[in-house]
C-alpha cells in the first residue's frame, strides 16, 4: 500500500482593523480554515483579548474576506490546528 501525502489544506484570509481603549489603530490578518466572517470576527476578538486588548473595538465592518490560498506557511498551519485561527500582524500589533 502507497501512503499519500496530504493535500494541503485552503486558508482564508481575513483583513481586520481594531481600534484600541487608547485609540491606536491595529491591523492584523485571521487566517481560518473555513470562509466564515463570523469565526474570524470571534477570532480576531479572542486574539485582542490574549494580546492585553479586551477593550478594543473591531466588528463586521472592520473585519473583511480578502482572499483565499492553497495553503500557508508551517507556522499558521500550526497555529490553525492549535486554537483555530492564526493571525498575520501587519500595523501597530505589538
Amino acid at each position: 500500500m502507497s501512503q499519500e501525502t496530504p493535500k494541503p489544506s485552503p486558508i482564508h484570509v481575513f483583513d481586520v482593523y481594531a481600534k484600541t481603549a487608547q485609540g491606536r489603530i491595529l491591523h492584523f490578518d485571521v487566517i481560518l480554515p473555513v470562509n466564515d466572517s463570523e469565526r474570524a470576527l470571534v477570532s480576531a476578538r479572542e486574539w485582542l483579548v490574549s494580546i492585553g486588548h479586551e477593550q478594543a473595538s473591531v466588528n463586521a465592518e472592520n473585519c473583511c474576506f480578502c482572499h483565499s490560498e492553497v495553503t500557508g506557511p508551517a507556522v499558521m498551519q500550526a497555529d490553525i490546528e492549535k486554537q483555530g485561527f492564526a493571525i498575520y500582524k501587519l500595523e501597530g500589533c505589538p
